[in-house]
């Protein structure tokens, strides 16, 4: 396994991918990264902080589960041990990251006995990564896990780098300490360049050429097979945790609305949350049981093969990164409907893959799902098939695999 190195020469590697909760049902778009990195050569070791509380529903996600390594897995007596360890072996450094730990708690959310425990789990892991050779550590989300991460680094361990997804690490960036964390860190990746811009002002300008753009790949099950033909029938679907921020209420009620004008129109949703009762409750108040179902979780197989049954995608967001079931929806050739909100603008282009709507306008939302039902089969299709395109050329997972092993070999090598 190996690279191709600046001169030529393949140059194995070996990373390490660190996640808060890994695998977890709404982050296949990291076990896809983690697949494509390692088809493009480069051995990667997963490595989660807690292990994932939720039924795992794909078989590839319980696949990935038994190949990664959870720090509280060990328990107290394992955390303790790996501190005295710590302390007895690696000389200064960890007390360097002790008093890293304190300064980046004082001003958190959490504070400093949670950092504490942060301190603990980068010792169980710079452990793992000395005796395993690891030669540098990517986590995802730039909260605990690239805190722990950044505690590593400073005890002596590999360097780090990590994607920033939003909307949190922006919203939260000084109780995160993120200008901190991307100072420290060899690279960063930003998933869009919206969320790049956004990195932009938590860091210095000197730091700015470290923020790489990497968007999110979409795995080959939907972009390789072929998009079945738009359904006559009209049918929406729409995917993603159950919580506030993802709009589904506003949905509910506009479809409700469209029920009351006489529209048929059906609307299925995948995922499950906070909001789900509350969900249930405003299907009841709207008499729309029969047209509007809750799938609650869903492996890749299922949610593929009901896009294919659906006419459009719809996700009235208040708050994103970059979400990859728009991705998802438009490799399946189905055009999409959503909202004016961070990255999404770059992947939704009105009038060429699908419409966008101002966040929190149930107006502007219903407008917008008046204009589906209303579209010519013909139009949907084609604005289906530009939304492929698109994908294929900027969220191909196996390009962006390619694409992460020049960063990580710049690292390794201090470049």
């Amino acid at each position: 396994m190996g690279v191709l190195g600046a001169h030529g020469n393949i140059q194995a590697m070996k990373v390490a991918y660190l996640i808060n909760q890994y695998p977890k049902i709404s982050h296949a778009f990291i076990r896809r990264e983690i697949l494509a990195v390692e088809r493009a050569g480069c051995e990667v070791m997963r490595c989660s902080i807690r292990r994932t509380t939720e039924k795992l529903v794909d078989p590839l996600d319980v696949e990935e589960s038994s190949k990664t390594h959870v720090v509280l897995d060990a328990g107290w007596r394992g955390l303790l041990q790996a501190v005295v360890w710590a302390f007895a072996t690696r000389f200064f450094l960890p007390w360097r990251a002790l008093w890293l730990a304190i300064r980046v708690g004082w001003r958190s959310e959490r504070g400093i006995l949670r950092h504490l425990v942060y301190l603990a789990e980068a010792c169980v892991l710079t452990r793992w990564f000395l005796r395993e050779k690891i030669e540098h550590v990517h986590a995802h989300f730039g909260t605990n896990s690239t805190t722990v991460a950044m505690l590593c680094h400073q005890m002596g361990g590999p360097t780090y780098s990590f994607t920033a997804h939003g909307p949190e690490e922006f919203d939260k960036a000084p109780l995160l300490s993120l200008g901190e964390k991307i100072a420290r860190a060899s690279f960063v990746a930003a998933i869009s360049s919206y969320g790049r811009s956004q990195l932009f002002r938590r860091c210095d300008f000197h730091q700015w050429s470290k923020i790489k753009l990497v968007r999110c790949g979409v795995d080959e099950a939907f972009l390789g097979p072929e998009p079945a033909p738009m359904p006559a029938t009209r049918s929406l679907v729409s995917i993603g945790r159950l919580c506030e921020q993802k709009g589904q209420l506003l949905l509910v009620e506009a479809i409700a609305r469209l029920r009351r004008e006489g529209r048929d129109v059906d609307l299925v949703l995948i995922g499950d949350g906070v909001l789900r009762g509350e969900l249930e409750a405003a299907i009841a108040r709207g008499e729309i049981g029969q047209r509007v179902r809750i799938l609650g979780w869903a492996d890749s197989e299922t949610i593929r093969r009901t896009l294919d049954k659906s006419c459009a995608f719809v996700l009235p967001s208040f708050a994103e990164g970059l979400p990859v079931v728009i991705m998802e929806a438009l490799a399946r050739a189905r055009p999409v409907l959503s909202t004016f909100v961070a990255g999404i603008p770059e992947l939704v282009v009105p009038g060429r893959n699908g419409w966008l709507v101002p966040a929190g306008s149930i107006d502007a939302l219903v407008d917008g799902l008046r204009e589906i039902l209303d579209a010519p089969l013909e139009q949907l299709a084609e604005m289906g098939l530009h939304g492929r395109e698109d994908v294929r050329r900027q969220h191909s997972s196996n390009e962006i695999g390619r694409g992460m092993l020049p960063h990580f070999r710049a690292a390794i090598d201090g470049e």
